[in-house]
Protein backbone atom coordinates (compact mmCIF):
# COMPACT_ATOMS: atom_id res chain seq x y z
CA UNK A 1 0.00 0.00 0.00
CA UNK A 2 1.52 3.38 -0.53
CA UNK A 3 2.24 5.41 1.93
CA UNK A 4 -0.11 7.94 0.99
CA UNK A 5 -2.90 5.65 1.69
CA UNK A 6 -1.29 4.91 5.73
CA UNK A 7 -1.60 8.06 6.20
CA UNK A 8 -5.01 8.63 4.87
CA UNK A 9 -6.06 5.63 7.17
CA UNK A 10 -8.80 7.07 9.13
CA UNK A 11 -10.68 8.19 5.83
CA UNK A 12 -9.96 5.31 4.03
CA UNK A 13 -11.02 3.21 7.21
CA UNK A 14 -14.41 5.52 6.62
CA UNK A 15 -14.87 4.86 3.10
CA UNK A 16 -14.43 1.42 3.68
CA UNK A 17 -17.30 0.76 6.19
CA UNK A 18 -19.60 2.29 3.68
CA UNK A 19 -22.53 -0.07 2.27
CA UNK A 20 -22.00 1.97 -0.92
CA UNK A 21 -19.18 3.70 -2.44
CA UNK A 22 -19.02 6.02 -5.64
CA UNK A 23 -15.46 7.20 -6.56
CA UNK A 24 -14.80 10.33 -8.91
CA UNK A 25 -11.85 10.82 -10.57
CA UNK A 26 -10.99 13.24 -12.83
CA UNK A 27 -8.47 14.75 -15.10
CA UNK A 28 -5.63 11.57 -14.02
CA UNK A 29 -2.02 11.72 -15.48
CA UNK A 30 -0.61 8.43 -15.88
CA UNK A 31 1.72 8.79 -12.98
CA UNK A 32 -1.46 8.81 -10.66
CA UNK A 33 -2.76 4.91 -12.02
CA UNK A 34 -0.32 2.92 -9.64
CA UNK A 35 -1.88 5.13 -6.35
CA UNK A 36 -5.59 4.98 -8.34
CA UNK A 37 -5.20 1.10 -8.48
CA UNK A 38 -4.12 0.74 -4.60
CA UNK A 39 -7.07 2.92 -3.79
CA UNK A 40 -9.65 1.31 -5.71
CA UNK A 41 -8.07 -2.42 -4.53
CA UNK A 42 -8.57 -0.77 -0.60
CA UNK A 43 -11.84 0.75 -0.78
CA UNK A 44 -13.59 -1.40 -3.07
CA UNK A 45 -15.93 1.52 -4.77
CA UNK A 46 -19.32 0.02 -6.12
CA UNK A 47 -18.74 2.73 -8.94
CA UNK A 48 -16.16 4.87 -9.95
CA UNK A 49 -17.03 7.81 -12.06
CA UNK A 50 -14.24 9.50 -13.97
CA UNK A 51 -15.12 13.24 -15.05
CA UNK A 52 -13.00 13.26 -18.36
CA UNK A 53 -9.43 13.62 -19.37
CA UNK A 54 -7.95 10.18 -18.50
CA UNK A 55 -4.47 10.82 -19.60
CA UNK A 56 -4.33 14.33 -18.97
CA UNK A 57 -0.60 14.23 -18.99
CA UNK A 58 -0.58 14.05 -22.67
CA UNK A 59 -2.47 16.87 -23.84
CA UNK A 60 -3.97 14.81 -26.86
CA UNK A 61 -5.87 18.03 -27.77
CA UNK A 62 -2.80 19.87 -28.59
CA UNK A 63 -0.82 16.88 -29.57
CA UNK A 64 -2.72 14.81 -31.44
CA UNK A 65 0.28 13.24 -32.61
CA UNK A 66 0.37 11.34 -29.25
CA UNK A 67 -2.37 8.80 -29.78
CA UNK A 68 -0.35 5.54 -29.53
CA UNK A 69 0.95 6.98 -26.57
CA UNK A 70 -2.70 7.79 -25.24
CA UNK A 71 -3.85 3.96 -26.19
CA UNK A 72 -1.27 2.45 -23.97
CA UNK A 73 -2.18 4.35 -21.08
CA UNK A 74 -5.77 3.61 -21.64
CA UNK A 75 -5.19 0.29 -21.79
CA UNK A 76 -3.42 0.33 -18.40
CA UNK A 77 -6.67 2.55 -16.92
CA UNK A 78 -8.57 -0.12 -18.35
CA UNK A 79 -6.73 -3.09 -16.60
CA UNK A 80 -7.44 -1.25 -13.29
CA UNK A 81 -10.58 -0.35 -13.79
CA UNK A 82 -11.77 -3.79 -14.87
CA UNK A 83 -9.28 -5.32 -11.87
CA UNK A 84 -11.91 -3.07 -9.73
CA UNK A 85 -15.40 -5.06 -10.43
CA UNK A 86 -17.14 -1.59 -10.42
CA UNK A 87 -19.38 -0.05 -12.74
CA UNK A 88 -17.47 2.45 -14.49
CA UNK A 89 -18.68 5.69 -16.06
CA UNK A 90 -16.95 8.21 -18.35
CA UNK A 91 -17.54 11.18 -19.19
CA UNK A 92 -14.70 12.67 -21.80
CA UNK A 93 -13.39 15.32 -21.51
CA UNK A 94 -10.90 17.86 -24.36
CA UNK A 95 -8.44 16.22 -23.90
CA UNK A 96 -9.47 12.46 -24.69
CA UNK A 97 -10.01 10.30 -28.01
CA UNK A 98 -13.87 9.45 -27.54
CA UNK A 99 -13.22 6.51 -30.22
CA UNK A 100 -10.20 5.34 -28.45
CA UNK A 101 -11.71 5.22 -25.03
CA UNK A 102 -14.81 3.15 -26.74
CA UNK A 103 -12.75 0.78 -27.98
CA UNK A 104 -9.74 0.27 -25.12
CA UNK A 105 -12.08 0.39 -22.11
CA UNK A 106 -15.13 -2.14 -23.07
CA UNK A 107 -16.52 -2.50 -19.19
CA UNK A 108 -17.54 1.22 -19.21
CA UNK A 109 -20.51 2.86 -19.91
CA UNK A 110 -19.49 6.18 -21.69
CA UNK A 111 -21.54 9.36 -20.74
CA UNK A 112 -22.61 13.04 -22.60
CA UNK A 113 -21.04 16.02 -20.85
CA UNK A 114 -24.59 17.51 -19.06
CA UNK A 115 -25.87 13.93 -18.88
CA UNK A 116 -27.84 13.47 -15.58
CA UNK A 117 -27.78 10.08 -14.10
CA UNK A 118 -29.12 8.27 -11.17
CA UNK A 119 -27.33 5.38 -8.73
CA UNK A 120 -29.22 4.25 -5.67
CA UNK A 121 -32.23 6.79 -5.76
CA UNK A 122 -29.70 9.85 -6.23
CA UNK A 123 -29.16 11.92 -8.97
CA UNK A 124 -25.58 12.97 -10.50
CA UNK A 125 -25.00 15.62 -12.77
CA UNK A 126 -22.22 14.88 -14.83
CA UNK A 127 -19.47 16.78 -17.11
CA UNK A 128 -15.89 17.41 -17.58
CA UNK A 129 -16.49 21.02 -17.81
CA UNK A 130 -18.54 22.66 -14.66
CA UNK A 131 -20.07 25.30 -16.95
CA UNK A 132 -22.22 22.10 -18.50
CA UNK A 133 -23.94 21.46 -15.78
CA UNK A 134 -24.16 25.00 -13.65
CA UNK A 135 -27.66 25.00 -14.12
CA UNK A 136 -28.71 21.86 -13.64
CA UNK A 137 -30.34 20.39 -10.73
CA UNK A 138 -29.01 17.42 -9.39
CA UNK A 139 -28.04 15.88 -5.77
CA UNK A 140 -23.89 15.69 -6.96
CA UNK A 141 -22.79 18.01 -9.80
CA UNK A 142 -19.16 15.86 -10.51
CA UNK A 143 -16.75 17.44 -13.39
CA UNK A 144 -13.20 18.39 -13.70
CA UNK A 145 -11.33 20.46 -16.21
CA UNK A 146 -11.07 23.53 -14.45
CA UNK A 147 -8.91 23.78 -11.26
CA UNK A 148 -10.46 27.29 -10.34
CA UNK A 149 -13.76 26.08 -9.81
CA UNK A 150 -14.96 25.15 -6.49
CA UNK A 151 -18.98 24.44 -6.88
CA UNK A 152 -19.80 20.68 -6.42
CA UNK A 153 -17.63 17.60 -6.66
CA UNK A 154 -14.29 18.94 -8.74
CA UNK A 155 -12.26 15.99 -9.30
CA UNK A 156 -9.26 17.85 -9.90
CA UNK A 157 -9.04 18.80 -6.43
CA UNK A 158 -9.71 15.29 -4.98
CA UNK A 159 -10.54 11.92 -5.22
CA UNK A 160 -14.18 11.73 -4.13
CA UNK A 161 -15.99 9.25 -2.42
CA UNK A 162 -19.71 9.58 -1.67
CA UNK A 163 -20.90 7.33 0.60
CA UNK A 164 -24.27 6.00 0.29
CA UNK A 165 -27.27 6.22 1.83
CA UNK A 166 -25.50 8.51 4.18
CA UNK A 167 -24.50 10.81 0.82
CA UNK A 168 -21.31 11.79 3.16
CA UNK A 169 -18.34 12.97 0.83
CA UNK A 170 -15.11 11.85 1.93
CA UNK A 171 -12.10 13.65 0.04
CA UNK A 172 -8.94 12.14 -0.47
CA UNK A 173 -5.81 13.77 -1.95
CA UNK A 174 -3.82 12.74 -5.20
CA UNK A 175 -0.32 11.98 -4.79
CA UNK A 176 2.24 15.23 -4.27
CA UNK A 177 3.33 16.32 -7.59
CA UNK A 178 -0.08 15.48 -9.55
CA UNK A 179 -0.50 18.62 -10.54
CA UNK A 180 3.13 19.47 -12.32
CA UNK A 181 2.42 15.95 -13.82
CA UNK A 182 -1.08 17.60 -14.97
CA UNK A 183 0.65 20.37 -16.72
CA UNK A 184 -0.03 23.12 -13.89
CA UNK A 185 3.23 24.55 -13.55
CA UNK A 186 1.75 26.99 -10.88
CA UNK A 187 -1.35 26.41 -9.11
CA UNK A 188 -2.45 29.93 -8.00
CA UNK A 189 -5.52 30.11 -5.31
CA UNK A 190 -5.24 26.55 -4.22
Amino acid sequence: MLSILRKKNRKIEEIKRGKRKIMHISDTPRSVYKFLGELIAETQPDVIIHTGDLVDNLKLERKPWLKEKYAESLKKLSFIFGKSGALVYIVPGNEDDVELIKRIILNSILVKPGSVIKLYGLTFALSHKPEDIKEIQADFKLYGHDPKCFEGLNGIHSVNFIIIPEKKVVKINYPPGTNFDRGYRIFRGL
